[in-house]
C-alpha cells in the first residue's frame, strides 16, 4: 500500500518536472549555497533534516524556478510546489537525483542539505 502510494505522488512529480522544461533550450544554473545551513557530508539517522536550514537552501537554489509561497518564491520553470504538496521523501529524491528539465544536486548539496531541504519543503508546501 505505501509502495503504490510513493508511486502515486511521484509519477505526478517526475511528469510535472519533465514538462517543465520542454520549452526551453537552457538550464537555470542554482545560485551558490548560503546561510547558516549544515555542511555534513552524509545524511543524520532517519533522514530527518531542519527545515529552517532547509528554507536558507531553497531560498538560495530553488526559488527562480519554483513556487513556493512561504519562500515568497514565483518561479514557473518547476512545478509549484504548493499544489504540488510533496512529502519529504518525494522531494530529497527529485533534489538528489533530478530529473526532466531538473538537475540532479546531490553533487552540489550535502546530503544533509538535501534532507534540509526536503523538510522545509513538505512542511510548508500548500499552507
Amino acid at each position: 500500500m505505501r509502495r503504490s502510494v510513493a508511486a502515486g505522488i511521484l509519477a505526478p512529480l517526475v511528469l510535472l518536472v519533465a514538462a517543465c522544461g520542454s520549452g526551453s533550450t537552457t538550464t537555470p544554473t542554482p545560485n551558490t549555497v548560503v546561510g547558516n545551513a549544515p555542511t555534513t557530508s552524509t545524511a543524520p539517522a532517519g533522514g530527518t533534516g531542519n527545515a529552517a536550514a532547509g528554507k536558507a537552501v531553497f531560498t538560495a537554489n530553488c526559488t527562480a524556478c519554483h513556487t513556493l509561497a512561504d519562500a515568497n518564491s514565483k518561479g514557473n520553470v518547476g512545478p509549484n510546489l504548493d499544489q504540488l504538496k510533496p512529502d519529504a521523501a518525494t522531494v530529497a529524491h527529485q533534489v538528489a537525483n533530478g530529473g526532466g528539465g531538473m538537475p540532479a544536486f546531490k553533487g552540489q548539496l550535502s546530503a544533509q542539505q538535501i534532507q534540509d531541504v526536503a523538510a522545509y519543503v513538505s512542511s510548508v508546501a500548500g499552507k
